[in-house]
């Protein structure tokens, strides 16, 4: 995970719909596959609740209250997610609307000898995201960031110079961070990005890879 302070302010915005698309499915996914992430949502959505119920009740007009009970009746764009079943294979549910056919059903783009990615087909262009895939012991490209960078490792892990994350674990990068994630050298790294902006490689073969990155 994130500091607290900036995982409480994200789960705030998620309950209350305000996230975009990329960002909520990173949000659905981490509840999907952390309990204590979970755990954290519902403690929120109770004092939620608890400061609706203290406030004082307000006439609304009849097409108000029809046009908010209709809305119930619609799905969430990223509606929070149980967490899979082992039957479910490797893709937690949040992101099986995006991959239905599952991971082979992509179509990955090989970086080098080490990473794949597979872009997921969002709705909402203000954001881009793609799964990675990163072989045992190998890193991404050394980068920095032009906007938010919101990465939920799905199976494996990785590690850089701010710690270890492994399944179910959200790292939120913004401009300050410079790193390199390197997977854990016992197994692939699986995991989804979110982007609000595009990367930029750092060093010589940063400079070289930038004109082929896209967002």
């Amino acid at each position: 995970m994130t500091a607290d302070a900036d995982m409480d302010a994200l789960l705030l915005d998620y309950a209350s719909g305000a996230l975009p698309e990329g960002p909520a499915l990173a949000v659905a996914t981490m509840l999907a596959l952390d309990p204590r992430a979970r755990a954290g949502y519902r403690a929120l959505e109770a004092a939620g609740g608890a400061l609706l119920a203290a406030l004082e009740p307000q006439p609304v007009s009849a097409g108000l209250r029809d046009a908010t009970l209709a809305r119930l009746d619609e799905s969430p764009a990223t509606p929070l997610a149980r967490p899979p079943s082992p039957a479910a294979g490797a893709l937690p549910a949040p992101l099986r609307r995006y991959a239905p056919d599952g991971l082979d059903g992509l179509r990955w783009t090989r970086w080098g000898k080490s990473v794949q990615e597979a872009v997921l087909p969002l709705g909402d262009r203000s954001h881009r995201a793609t799964l990675l895939r990163i072989a045992p012991g190998q890193g991404v490209l050394h980068h920095e960031h032009t906007g938010t960078e919101y990465t939920v490792v799905i199976a494996g892990g990785f590690s850089d110079d701010t710690g270890h994350y492994g399944p179910g674990d959200l790292q939120l990068c913004d401009p300050s961070v410079v790193h390199r994630p390197v997977a854990d050298p016992d197994a692939e790294c699986l995991c989804l990005g979110v982007l609000s902006a595009p990367i930029r490689g750092t060093g010589l073969v940063g400079r070289l890879v930038n004109p082929f990155l896209k967002f």
